[in-house]
């Protein structure tokens, strides 16, 4: 992971994520120092913010996009793309636990949090079958169905 400076856009330092790879999402608590990174072989990590240590690696579902935190309630969120929404609770500023997994709907990688209302949103859409891989399109995308759109709402 890079963190850059706001004004500057200079690289202030680089910390490994491992075990996870390819960083997809980012959630801060800002009250604690917490970055929550979610990445694409199903992990998110928890770094201290101001040293980068790893406090966390936790399970979550693939084709993962999106990070949220809701910073009243010390729960952390990634929406996969598979249909499912992690859930992770902040114990404590160094303890970090899978709460729950709940059924969403395929397609929803990425999310936002109302930290007003503590509800997770979640676009979607049905989507046809994905294409068969060419050599123009090595990893082709599902298309989505026309006037299938759905926003998904998970109230904490």
């Amino acid at each position: 992971m890079s963190i850059f400076g706001l004004k500057t856009l200079k690289l202030i330092a680089q910390w490994p994520i491992t075990p996870g790879e390819a960083p997809t999402g980012l959630a801060l608590d800002n009250k604690n120092h917490r970055l929550f990174s979610v990445t694409r072989n199903k992990f998110m990590i928890v770094l201290d913010a101001d040293n980068g240590r790893i406090l966390a690696s936790l399970p979550i579902g693939s084709n993962c996009d999106g990070a949220g935190l809701d910073p009243e309630t010390q729960l952390a969120f990634a929406s996969n793309g598979e249909g499912t929404l992690t859930i992770v609770r902040e114990e404590s500023p160094t303890i970090f636990s899978v709460l729950d997994t709940v059924a969403t709907k395929r397609g929803t990688r990425t999310m936002t949090v109302d930290p007003k209302t503590h509800s997770v949103f979640l676009p979607t859409a049905e989507f046809n079958p994905t294409p068969q891989p060419t050599a123009e399109q090595p990893r082709p995308c599902p298309v989505t169905i026309p006037d299938t759109f759905v926003l998904l709402q998970y109230n904490v």
